[in-house]
C-alpha cells in the first residue's frame, strides 16, 4: 500500500492546465448566454458566417472533451492525494470544502459550476481506489455506458414525439424566459441571482442523474490510467504515438459528422439526437487522443518549456477555474459588472476566450515563481488541514494541523 504523493507529475500537470483552458471554449457559451442557447444554438443570437464556423470548432474539437479529461484527472488526483492505502488521510474534509466552495460559486455566482458534482462524487469513488488498474477500467467503462441511456436516450425520447406544433409552442415559450432572464442578467448581480440559483439546482440535479454514472466511470479510468503509468508519461514512444495517432483520428471523425448532422439537419430534433449520439462516443475517443499526445510531448524534451507553461496553469487550475467565472461575471453581467449578457456574439466570445488563455497562461508560472500554491489552492488547502499553510516558496512544507 502507497501513502499519498508528495511530488509533481508534471505530464499530469500540463495536461490538467490544457483542459482547464479548453473548458472555457465551452463555459464560455454559458457565461454569455441562456442556458438554453448553450444546449440549442440557434435559440439566441446569431448562427451564420463567421459565428457558425466558431460554434462547429467549438462543438467539434472542444464540447466534452475536456471535461472528460478533467474528470478523469480528478480520478487520478485522488489516488495521489488519499495513496491506495486503508487511511484516505484528509480526503473527505478535502472534499466538504469543495463542496461548500463549489456551492457557494454555483449559487452566488454561476450555475455552471463542476465543483459540488466532483465533491460528491469524489466522496464515493475514493472507496474504489484500491482496486487494480484491469478493474477500474472495467467497472469505469460499464458506468460509461450506463450513463449513455440517460444522456443521449433522452435527446431520441424527445425527437419522437416532437412536431411543428410543439416546437412553436416551445419556442414562444423560451423566448418569454431568456428575454426575463437577459433583462435580470444586464440589470445587476442581486436581479439575476435568482435566475442562476434555479439553473443551478436544476443543473446540479441533472448532472448527478444523467451526467453522474459517466463522471464517475471516467474517474476510475483515471484511476486506472494513473495506476498504469499511463498519466506519468511512463508509457514508450510508440505506445503513445499509436494511441495518439488513432484516437486523434477516430475521434474527429466521430465528432466532425457530429457537427455535419447537426448543421445540415438545421438542429431540428432528430438531427441533435443524433449528434448528440455520435459526440458522447467521440469526446471519449479525442479527449483520449488529445491526452496521449500531451503524455507524447512530455516525454519529449525538446517542448519541455512548453510543456512546463502548461503545467504551471495546471498546478492553479482550481484557481485559474474560479477566475475565469470572476472574469466573465464580471463582463457579462450588469452592475457592478459590464452587463453585456446576450449581446456578445460567438466570434467575440471565442476572442475573449483567447485573450483569458494568454492571461492565465502568463500569470501562472510569475506567481509559482515565488509562491508555492495558487492562492485559491492554497486556501483550500489551508481548510482542508485546518491551519494557514507555508505559501512563500522556502517556507516549511509541513501540513499543519
Amino acid at each position: 500500500m502507497s501513502a499519498p504523493r508528495t511530488d509533481r507529475l508534471v505530464s499530469i500537470d500540463a495536461l490538467r492546465g490544457i483542459a482547464v483552458l479548453g473548458i472555457l471554449m465551452m463555459n464560455v457559451q454559458g457565461f454569455a448566454m441562456t442556458p438554453f442557447a448553450y444546449d440549442n444554438p440557434t435559440m439566441q443570437m446569431d448562427l451564420t458566417g463567421a459565428n457558425m464556423d466558431v460554434w462547429a470548432f467549438a462543438h467539434t474539437f472542444f464540447a466534452f472533451k475536456f471535461i472528460t479529461i478533467f474528470s478523469t484527472l480528478f480520478g487520478a488526483g485522488i489516488i495521489l492525494m488519499a495513496g491506495d492505502g486503508e487511511d484516505t488521510g484528509k480526503h473527505y474534509p478535502r472534499m466538504l470544502w469543495l463542496l461548500a466552495i463549489g456551492a457557494v460559486h454555483a449559487y452566488l455566482l454561476w450555475w455552471g459550476d463542476i465543483l459540488v458534482h466532483y465533491a460528491l462524487l469524489g466522496m464515493l469513488a475514493v472507496k474504489a481506489r484500491r482496486m487494480s488498474a484491469t478493474k477500474l477500467t472495467w467497472y469505469g467503462l460499464g458506468l460509461i455506458v450506463l450513463s449513455a441511456p440517460l444522456m443521449v436516450g433522452g435527446n431520441y425520447l424527445g425527437a419522437m414525439f416532437a412536431t411543428p406544433e410543439s416546437a412553436a409552442q416551445e419556442a414562444e415559450m423560451m423566448a418569454g424566459l431568456m428575454d426575463g432572464m437577459i433583462s435580470a442578467y444586464q440589470t445587476g448581480y442581486i436581479d439575476r441571482l435568482p435566475w442562476n440559483a434555479g439553473f443551478a439546482v436544476f443543473g446540479q440535479i441533472f448532472s448527478i442523474i444523467g451526467l453522474g454514472p459517466r463522471t464517475m466511470g471516467l474517474m476510475f479510468i483515471g484511476m486506472a490510467l494513473f495506476k498504469s503509468g499511463f498519466l506519468s508519461a511512463s508509457w514508450g514512444y510508440v505506445r503513445y504515438g499509436v494511441l495518439a495517432a488513432v484516437s486523434l483520428a477516430a475521434g474527429w471523425w466521430l465528432c466532425h459528422t457530429s457537427t455535419v448532422l447537426m448543421v445540415d439537419g438545421e438542429f431540428s430534433a432528430q438531427a441533435m439526437a443524433d449528434g448528440n449520439a455520435l459526440m458522447y462516443v467521440g469526446s471519449l475517443t479525442l479527449a483520449f487522443g488529445y491526452a496521449s499526445t500531451v503524455m507524447l510531448i512530455a516525454k519529449i524534451g525538446i517542448f519541455s518549456l512548453i510543456v512546463k507553461l502548461f503545467a504551471a496553469t495546471g498546478r492553479m487550475a482550481f484557481t485559474n477555474y474560479l477566475t475565469q467565472t470572476l472574469i466573465m461575471t464580471f463582463i457579462f453581467v450588469g452592475t457592478p459588472g459590464l452587463g453585456l449578457f446576450g449581446t456578445v456574439e460567438r466570434v467575440d466570445q471565442f476572442n475573449m476566450v483567447l485573450m483569458v488563455w494568454a492571461v492565465q497562461l502568463v500569470w501562472s508560472p510569475i506567481w509559482l515563481h515565488f509562491f508555492r500554491f495558487g492562492p485559491l489552492e492554497w486556501l483550500w488547502r489551508s481548510l482542508t488541514y485546518g491551519g494557514f499553510q507555508p505559501l512563500l516558496k522556502g517556507k516549511p512544507v509541513e501540513a499543519a494541523g
